[in-house]
């Protein structure tokens, strides 16, 4: 697809998230991929380490911000100025590949005081870091326009807009989710700052307009700062999801059980535990007994013990023949634990601002039960190919549950609504066609009140 306008330059910095995929970074990558195959001059920058996404990594082959190097600047004032040959070491795609490989994790008072520093840029402790990267994207990159990944990396912004004069734009995409895990006063502070940060940012990409007023309305952003574009994903390798569905109405319970799945981080605030619960009084209904439930997602160290509770529940219940965790998987992983799926459900603690495997779930012609909240409720009303149920309720998800998995058919008509849905209109080119739409905005000089 040939770009429609001659382009300046992109550049999209992200943060990468250790060794764990990471919906934000898949989507980065994915976006990338996606305005590149419109002939359109874009770099993906890593923050912090290199990121993981199941899909071909475009980011080039250089990390600011190294994870390692702004530790230890916050804990050491020595660090703060060490000559480029030494940063260049403790940035190395090997060591922070290395050092995020042994689960290391850090004391949440000093991520707090870390997150504050980072926000104050060249105020802050880590003022070399952020130097550095506007000295590069000038004399090495000359964008005409950056996209941030999220406000917790917008501390640059200001010297970034002194040094490059450029427009700069942010993704809201969780931001709520790590200020509310950090503990006061470091909270309040990072709010603060981001506050002050954002009447800087030129605009802002949101991937619902749940988000878009929530956020707006926490961080004081002008309405005429948010630009909403739709999330969307790759779908060429789900096309084989498309080709010979299963006859869900005849199926048996020998030949193929019928499965729900699950298919996130195994976190708390994922709400792993709502449905493991919801499921174990799910096997109490008539005619449930023989169905599955198959588990998919990463598992950090520090959520180990409450894994073990939830399949301590399991296996006290009597079904741990009946429950089974795969792992973490990669692109053709997850594709493939999706056809086993009749339905998918992900029920989060927390208001998820985008549910990407919600569109990956559908994409393969799987229906969703979601909580009705965050953005859930917009996306299943645009793409109506799933049940709600009320946030943090295991019964009320295990009735939606049962609803599904006793109507075959209508199962089987909301999956293939929502895979012609999600492959017709939120595929990865509607999504960079949006994004550029938003960019050429800012590239024209169109955009000049953002008051309204």
């Amino acid at each position: 697809m040939s770009n429609p306008v001659d382009t300046e330059r992109i550049v999209y910095i992200t943060a990468g998230a250790a060794n764990m995929y990471c919906g934000s970074c898949i989507h980065d990558n994915t976006l990338v991929r996606a305005l590149s195959r419109r002939n359109i001059d874009v770099q993906l920058v890593p923050t912090y380490t290199p990121i993981r996404t199941d899909e071909e990594d475009v980011s080039i082959d250089q990390v600011f911000f190294g994870g390692i190097n702004v530790f230890l600047q916050q804990r050491i004032p020595l660090f703060r100025y060490l000559p480029r040959f030494m940063d260049r070491f403790l940035d190395a795609r090997w060591l922070l590949r290395w050092a995020t490989s042994k689960g290391l994790e850090i004391d949440p008072r000093e991520l707090g005081s870390l997150t504050v520093s980072m926000l104050r840029g060249t105020a802050g402790y880590q003022r070399k870091e952020v130097k550095r990267l506007c000295r590069w994207l000038k004399g090495s990159v000359n964008p005409g326009l950056i996209n941030l990944t999220n406000m917790l990396i917008a501390g640059c912004v200001p010297a970034m807009k002194s040094h490059l004069g450029v427009p700069v734009l942010v993704t809201l995409q969780g931001d709520d989710i790590f200020l509310n895990q950090l503990v006061e006063p470091y909270r309040s502070q990072a709010l603060k700052e981001i506050r002050r940060l954002a009447q800087q940012v030129d605009g802002f990409v949101v991937f619902s307009e749940y988000y878009a007023d929530f956020l707006g309305d926490l961080l004081e952003i002008p309405a005429g700062k948010l630009h909403r574009v739709p999330l969307g994903l790759d779908t060429e390798d789900f096309q084989s999801c498309r080709s010979t569905p299963p006859e869900l109405d005849s199926r048996s319970f020998v030949d193929s059980p019928l499965t729900i799945g699950y298919l996130a981080r195994l976190a708390p605030e994922k709400g792993l535990h709502v449905l493991v619960d919801a499921f174990l009084e799910l096997r109490t209904k008539p005619g449930m007994e023989q169905v599955c439930l198959k588990i998919a997602g990463w598992l950090g160290d520090q959520h180990q013990a409450y894994v073990d509770e939830q399949f301590a529940k399991v296996r006290e219940a009597g079904a741990e023949s009946v429950v089974e965790y795969v792992g973490s998987v990669d692109r053709a992983g997850k594709i493939d634990f999706l056809k086993q799926l009749d339905v998918l459900s992900v029920p989060t603690t927390y208001q998820d601002p985008k549910g990407l495997f919600v569109l990956e779930a559908l994409a393969a012609g799987v229906p969703v039960v979601q909580p009705r909240h965050g953005a859930f409720p917009e996306l299943l009303e645009r793409i109506p190919a799933g049940l709600l149920v009320n946030p943090d309720d295991a019964t009320d998800l295990c009735d939606k549950l049962v609803e599904l998995l006793t109507d075959l058919p209508r199962s089987r008509e909301l999956g293939q609504r929502g895979l012609e849905v999600v492959h017709g209109q939120y595929d990865a080119d509607d999504m960079a066609a949006a994004t550029w739409e938003v960019y050429r905005q800012y590239l024209d000089g169109s955009v000049t009140d953002h008051s309204r």
